[in-house]
Order: structure tokens, then sequence, then C-alpha cells
């Protein structure tokens, strides 16, 4: 009962505030229509071009982007040639030197065994001229003793040098065909 009071009691009070007039209706569709109109023909085209260039933007930017990386792509695959080149070069340039070494590592030891032959060589050419100095010297003091003691056994002076070294010399045949 008290919603039906309600109703009756504004319903006699005068019009209703929810319900515009009439020409607030005819201001407010005027109203909407400029404001319509004006944003449909300076605001809607603004926004519609900075859609359109924003639009384009973004494919240009993924077009170039695109460009880009199959660039990226090129440059890398050539980069993975080139890289594969230097590893094979590299490879090639050690065996090269490993080679190189092994040859220069033979002919420092040829040279340094025709090196210990020479030495050799010296040395024993040396030794038997040493040798021959070392018989000869033995000779002539073998050859003054065995003439000093030739003549204290003979009891006369063997002073004749020639005499002296045909004795000495028969003396020392006989002595190596005895040993």
């Amino acid at each position: 009962m008290n919603t039906h009071l309600f109703i009756k009691a504004a319903s006699e009070s005068g019009p209703s505030p929810v319900i515009p007039k009439p020409a607030e209706i005819v201001v407010g569709l005027i109203a909407f229509s400029i404001l319509f109109m004006l944003l449909r023909t300076k605001a809607v085209p603004r926004f519609e071009k900075a859609y359109s260039e924003r639009t384009n933007a973004i494919q240009g930017g993924l077009e170039r982007a695109e460009v880009a990386q199959r660039e990226a792509e090129i440059a890398l695959q050539k980069y993975t040639v080139q890289l594969t080149e230097a590893r094979g070069e590299a490879q090639k340039i050690r065996e090269d030197a490993r080679a190189q070494g092994a040859v220069i590592i033979e002919d420092l030891r040829a040279k340094a065994q025709e090196e210990a032959a020479r030495i050799t060589a010296a040395a024993v050419a040396s030794i038997e001229s040493e040798r021959q100095q070392a018989i000869n010297a033995l000779r002539n003091e073998v050859g003054a003793l065995a003439t000093e003691l030739a003549s204290k056994i003979v009891g006369e002076a063997l002073d004749d040098q020639v005499r002296q070294s045909r004795i000495v010399d028969r003396f020392l045949t006989d002595l190596e065909k005895s040993n």
C-alpha cells in the first residue's frame, strides 16, 4: 500500500524529473548532431590517418625486420663458411708446421751426426799422429838404449850412425817378429 501512495503523490506533485521536457530533447538532439558532425569531419579522419600511418609504419617495420633477418641469415651463412675455411686453413698450417719441424729436426740430427763423425775422425787422426810420434820417440830411445847396451856388451864403441841405425832396425824387426 505504501507504494501506491508514493506513486500517486509523485504524479500529483508535477512533472516527472526522469522524463525530459520536449525543448530539452530538441536542444540535446541538435547538440548531439553538431558534435557528431564535428567528430565525423574533424576527429575521425585524423584518427583514420593516424591509424593508417601507424599501420604503414608497422608494416614497413615488419618488412625491414624481415629484410634485416634475411641479411643476418646470409651473413651467418657467410660467417659459418669463413669459419669453416679458417679452421681448415689453421689445420693445414699446423700440419705444415709439424712437417717443417720434422724436416728441421731431421736436418739438425744429420748435421749433428756429420759433426760427430768429423770430430771422431779428427780425434782418430790426432790419436794416430800421437801414436806415430810416440812410436818414433820410443824407437829412438830404445835404439839409443840398445846401442849403449850393445856397446857395453861388445866392448866396442858403436859411434857410426849408419851402423847404429841398421842394428836398431834389425833389433826392432826381430823384436816385432817375436811378438
